[in-house]
């Protein structure tokens, strides 16, 4: 009851702010979402910070208004106090808190007042929560909130009202919460984000089927408390949704997440992802970069790093003809294997940047690792060219766990077919292939259709896929030496028996059968014959005028 209410209550607070926005003529401006998912991370940040305090201190949690008792603590105290704190709350000061700036509203220049505070936040706790760029720059927490309101004398009555929404209620009582509480939380705050501003919230977010059908074949149930010490990589890691799944199987603790996007707005989503999923520690490893031109995450002798868990849905549709030239270079061509794609000529052909970026996967895999990639269907068939090479040095290499295809529209933003590749550098057994195309519902979803899989389906398909099990037109489990007298196609319908039903019947059943097809044949050629004589007839009759 306690979620469900928290839930509304979450919802209900996003909605408000979104209302402040509109009221001050920011509905659907770019600078929306900034506002809305930074004043949301403030108010995060400060009652997780109350709810800290009052574990490590008695006083605070029985006092009547524990701001006030923590701003009478003096500053030695206070410093002792936030040492004490875990490294994923914010540490901040008594004029940093909410119920300071909802005191302070009515005085002069209330909006720089404002502003001031969440920079002092963002600089105060920079270590920790900024994100770096490739170049080495550090984003930021917040940016100044008010300069967004073009208006100067409309700029502190709109962050009055957003301090006086703000001040309303406390999420102190949901930080028991785990990863499902905020995945939807999350899901709803950027929900109206995907089409503003040229960026798309499909570049941000993949489906929690294909999310958790990833993560569960990745991280088994058996294996589920057991991993630690594990390193989980994305190099197009949008919000995260990938990684906070497979993060969530194997323990939030017992992991670090390493990323990088080359989108500073997704970079800002996953970093507020972490923060609500316990994660703080992994912030560091969060870059916003090219990853393909300029790969971030190195070991010491400055190779590509190598990690555990790797998750990708990378982009299929992308111009990189601008850095096609820089890519071939000497570094390079260990990483793309198979070669570098040739730039496509015409728009509609432009699917090519998927295949860099699943060689760069390759290549950053441990070689006991374990990956899933989202690719395009016809990766999985194509008989020439990057593809089949690809594929080739995964079967030969017994690197490949299995592939997955999965329903069409499965993503609501794209009628592109897809499928899941599973790469497992342990898997001596047999290669799981397993066509799920005809499993889900279609339903719209605004001027889309896509395809949703129930609970029952998701669970099918991880269970089959673990389990390596064989179902007639569904899956099979085939050898490496199969694979390739196949020429290493990855499409389960050309592994499926071609099955023929004999049914045994007497020979008067086959007697019967037989007169009754001449009778129907006789009656059919005795309608054709009248039919003949009929159209005879009608051109006799036929006379020139």
């Amino acid at each position: 009851m306690v979620e469900q209410e928290f839930q509304q209550i979450t919802k209900t607070l996003i909605d408000s702010l979104k209302t402040i926005c509109a009221n001050y003529g920011l509905g659907n401006d770019g600078n929306e979402f900034k506002i809305i998912t930074q004043v949301f991370l403030y108010k995060f940040l400060n009652d997780k910070f109350a709810f800290e305090a009052k574990k490590i201190n008695a006083n605070l949690a029985k006092a009547e208004k524990w701001e006030d008792a923590f701003s009478g603590m003096g500053e030695e105290t206070q410093t002792m106090l936030q040492m004490q704190m875990p490294a994923d709350t914010a540490r901040l000061k008594p004029e940093h808190l909410i119920n300071t700036l909802f005191n302070q509203q009515n005085t002069a220049d209330f909006a720089k007042t404002f502003d001031d505070t969440l920079f002092d936040i963002a600089i105060t706790n920079n270590d920790v929560f900024a994100v770096k760029t490739d170049g080495g720059a550090k984003v930021v927490l917040f940016d100044r909130i008010s300069q967004y309101i073009a208006d100067d004398g409309k700029r502190d009555a709109f962050c009055r009202a957003i301090i006086n929404k703000l001040v309303e209620f406390s999420f102190e009582r949901i930080f028991t919460q785990k990863f499902d509480f905020y995945a939807t939380i999350f899901e709803y705050l950027i929900k109206d984000y995907n089409s503003n501003s040229g960026g798309k919230y499909a570049e941000y977010y993949t489906p929690h089927a294909v999310a958790r059908i990833m993560a569960a074949i990745l991280v088994p149930q058996e294996q589920q408390g057991k991993i630690k010490n594990v390193s989980c990589y994305d190099p197009s890691a949008g919000s995260g949704t990938l990684l906070m799944n497979v993060a969530h199987a194997i323990g939030e603790n017992r992991c670090s997440i390493y990323t990088q996007d080359i989108s500073q707005k997704s970079a800002n989503l996953l970093r507020l992802n972490l923060i609500l999923n316990n994660l703080v520690h992994s912030i560091p490893n969060v870059i916003q970069g090219d990853t393909i031109l300029h790969p971030y995450h190195k070991d010491d002798g400055n190779k590509l790093k190598r990690f555990d868990y790797i998750v990708s849905n990378p982009p299929f549709k992308l111009d990189f003809s601008d850095i096609h030239a820089q890519l071939d270079s000497k570094e390079n061509h260990s990483r793309f294997f198979a070669g570098l794609p040739n730039v496509p000529k015409q728009a509609k052909d432009k699917m090519a940047i998927y295949q860099l970026f699943l060689q760069h996967i390759i290549t950053s895999l441990k070689a006991d690792g374990k990956a899933a990639v989202v690719v395009p269907t016809g990766f999985i068939t194509a008989q020439s060219g990057i593809d089949k090479k690809v594929r080739q040095k995964l079967v030969d290499n017994k690197m490949l766990a299995g592939v997955v295809s999965m329903p069409s529209n499965i993503f609501a933003t794209t009628g592109t077919n897809v499928s899941i590749l599973f790469i497992d550098g342990s898997n001596n057994g047999d290669v799981v292939l397993i066509d799920a195309s005809k499993l889900g519902q279609k339903i719209k979803d605004g001027k889309n259709q896509k395809t949703v899989l129930s609970e029952a389906e998701e669970q099918r398909i991880i269970d089959v896929f673990n389990g390596k099990q064989v179902q007639i037109d569904f899956s099979v489990a085939i050898s490496y030496d199969d694979i390739a007298a196949k020429n290493y196609s990855l499409s389960a319908g050309q592994y499926f028996d071609v099955k023929i039903d004999y049914v045994d019947i007497t020979p008067a059943e086959f007697t019967a059968k037989m007169q009754g097809f001449n009778k129907r044949l006789a009656g059919l050629f005795g309608k054709s014959n009248t039919l003949e004589l009929e159209i005879k007839k009608q051109l006799r009759e036929l006379r020139y005028e």
